[in-house]
């Protein structure tokens, strides 16, 4: 790294004394401070640049940044220096990308070792009682949320190529460009919009996939939190232990009525016995539900698709595989893992296989 300015330069620099007053805020207010968190506090960065580098939207955190590398080494050395004046205890933390890859994020152009790892240094405050440490580590452990984006006008999936009706009004961004949530594979979800902050984070927790809505707001210019996508047994799960609340259950009672609504009865039945003419033993509740999910209007699954529509066998087969591989897999559990997703696809195959195989026969 760059070499560092000398101790004093914190108190004789302006920018030292701004470091340093940043600094003493984080602290103050977190019980830890972090490189970013300076930046950050010296208006170098902006939040909205932050939340574009952790979505993998940014390469690197300097690209972001309009100063030179040497001054953003600068910051970073005098706060290390204040860090060890005030006696606080210096951890490396890890930095993954809200992206299906969870890929460690980047903090320079050139990746330099000793540049990132210094970095990725956080520092802790001495006087931090053990469970605070926890808390804090705990927080840092944690993976950002999966983001997906509420379309605004006309797209196209960059893997499919489908986009609007066909590909739903969802999308995940990553690396600029736009996926639908069939090529994700996360067309499983279902949406909870945001309003009930009880009933969000029980289904959060709940559910071993899930990824934050949001749409791009134009006059703030900047991304608002529409809800979040969660497993639709996580879901029912969470309403369960809000039912005490009678305004939940009036929402469950318009949810369930608009869901009826928007079922396709006489293609759900279509798709139901092509299902269980592919795989008489699959037990009929199962295959209704398959039915059932993949035909939701606007969902953008597989049974909404043209394929779908007409009922086509390998548009049904991959319906089933589908709901094969979030119910009875590891599958979603190994992506919030942050294990690659072609990886993951590779390590179920065969629990696929055996399940496919077990209801190619009648029960």
């Amino acid at each position: 790294m760059h070499k560092e300015s000398p101790d004093n330069d914190l108190h004789t620099t302006k920018l030292g004394q701004r470091v340093a007053a940043a600094a003493q805020e984080a602290v103050a207010r977190r019980g830890s401070v972090s490189p970013v968190d300076v930046l950050t506090g010296i208006g170098w960065l902006s939040g909205n640049q932050v939340d574009a580098w952790h979505q993998g939207r940014i390469d690197h955190l300097e690209q972001a940044v309009q100063v030179p590398p040497d001054k953003l080494a600068r910051a970073a050395a005098l706060l290390r220096a204040w860090a060890r004046e005030h006696g606080l205890n210096a951890e490396e933390a890890s930095y993954a990308a809200a992206t299906r890859d969870r890929r460690e994020l980047r903090f320079t152009a050139e990746g330099d070792p000793a540049l990132e790892r210094a970095y990725r240094t956080h520092w802790l405050a001495p006087d931090l009682t053990e469970a605070q440490r926890r808390r804090i580590e705990q927080k840092r452990a944690t993976a950002p949320d999966l983001m997906v984006v509420v379309a605004d006008g006309d797209w196209s999936c960059a893997e499919c190529g489908d986009g609007g009706a066909d590909g739903g009004d969802l999308f995940l961004l990553e690396d600029g460009q736009r996926i639908c949530l069939l090529c994700a594979e996360m067309d499983h979800l279902v949406l909870l919009p945001s309003g009930n902050a009880t009933l969000t984070r029980r289904a959060k927790k709940a559910s071993g996939l899930s990824a934050v809505t949001v749409r791009w707001d134009r006059r703030r210019k900047r991304y608002q939190r529409r809800g979040i996508l969660v497993e639709a047994t996580a879901l029912e799960r969470a309403e369960e232990q809000c039912l005490a609340d009678e305004d939940l259950r009036a929402r469950r009672r318009e949810r369930d009525a608009v869901r009826r609504a928007e079922q396709d009865v006489e293609l759900e039945a279509r798709i139901t016995k092509e299902i269980l003419c592919q795989f008489p033993g699959c037990p009929e509740e199962r295959a209704q539900r398959i039915a059932r999910h993949t035909a939701t209007r606007g969902s953008g699954r597989v049974g909404r698709s043209a394929a779908g529509r007409e009922v086509e066998p390998k548009a049904v087969r991959r319906a089933v595989v589908a709901s094969v591989r979030h119910e009875e897999t590891g599958y979603d559990a190994m992506l919030m893992a942050g294990v690659a997703r072609e990886e993951a696809r590779a390590r179920i195959a065969d629990d696929i296989d055996r399940v496919l195989a077990g209801w190619s026969s009648p029960a």
